[in-house]
């Protein structure tokens, strides 16, 4: 039996289109990024961008997240609230880095881009708030935390600190750091 001869190509222009998006926000910077650099850079036509992405910021934050969601592994020690400061801390690690400071940048441009804003809420922060959500469920599943806690307010406990001191204070956030600011944000919510 034959394969179908179109799929392997759709991945490579799809994977081509997202490895350019991503070297270009890291280059230029999301201002700086448009889906002709895109299609010029990937080698495809704009039309093929467009067939599976609605605008730019789409099609940029998909390719972020492309190469970044490697870097954000989630824990399973088997103790839940070490997972989720293992968890904050990984957070806070990458998005001091060079691709996470993309991120800061993201959020900047999205106060006056809608569609990046929408982007990165739905693409970049929910699943990441969906990692959180499950951690604390695990949590509360053992034993470790209260049970009937606010789920959505107790993710915003623990990483909303790391998030104001990066956007800003510009506050310290190295490793024991944030875990200080984790563990104090878990000692109200532990059962």
């Amino acid at each position: 039996m034959e394969k179908k001869r179109g799929r392997p190509r759709n991945t490579e222009a799809k994977n081509a289109i997202l490895n350019a998006s991503y070297e270009l926000l890291l280059e230029t910077g999301f201002g700086a990024v448009t889906v002709e650099k895109i299609a010029e850079q990937a080698q495809v036509s704009k039309a093929t961008i467009y067939k599976w992405w609605p605008n730019k910021a789409a099609v940029v934050m998909d390719g972020y997240l492309y190469a970044a969601n490697a870097r954000l592994p989630i824990p399973d020690t088997g103790s839940a609230k070490e997972d989720i400061l293992i968890h904050a801390g990984t957070l806070a690690h990458f998005l001091t880095s060079r691709e996470g400071k993309v991120i800061t940048e993201l959020i900047g441009e999205g106060q006056s881009d809608t569609g990046l804003a929408e982007a990165y809420r739905s693409r970049y922060f929910g699943p990441r708030r969906e990692e959180a959500r499950k951690l604390f469920e695990r949590g509360i599943a053992q034993g470790e935390l209260k049970q009937g806690l606010d789920i959505g307010s107790c993710i915003d406990l623990v990483y909303g600190p790391i998030f104001y001191r990066l956007l800003l204070t510009g506050g310290e956030l190295s490793e024991d750091s944030v875990r200080d600011l984790v563990l104090l944000a878990l000692q109200a919510l532990e059962a």
